[in-house]
């Protein structure tokens, strides 16, 4: 059988981590940044590990993903 093949935007939204976790980006930081509170900002910074329900949906996306 040929290799399944993984979604292209799976594939630049995710990263998996070592433990088998996903990593994504946090959401609402593309633009109109200037009337958000600080606080928001600050903590929509780097990365977040996604939650265990959503985890299992992109998965399905992921074929050789852990």
């Amino acid at each position: 059988m040929p290799k399944m093949k993984t979604k292209s935007a799976v594939k630049k939204r995710f990263k998996v981590t070592a433990s088998g976790k996903l990593k994504a980006g946090v959401a609402n930081k593309r633009h109109g940044m200037s009337k958000r509170p600080q606080k928001m900002k600050r903590q929509a910074r780097g990365t977040f590990v996604l939650f265990e329900g959503d985890e299992r949906i992109v998965k399905t996306f992921m074929p050789y993903a852990r």
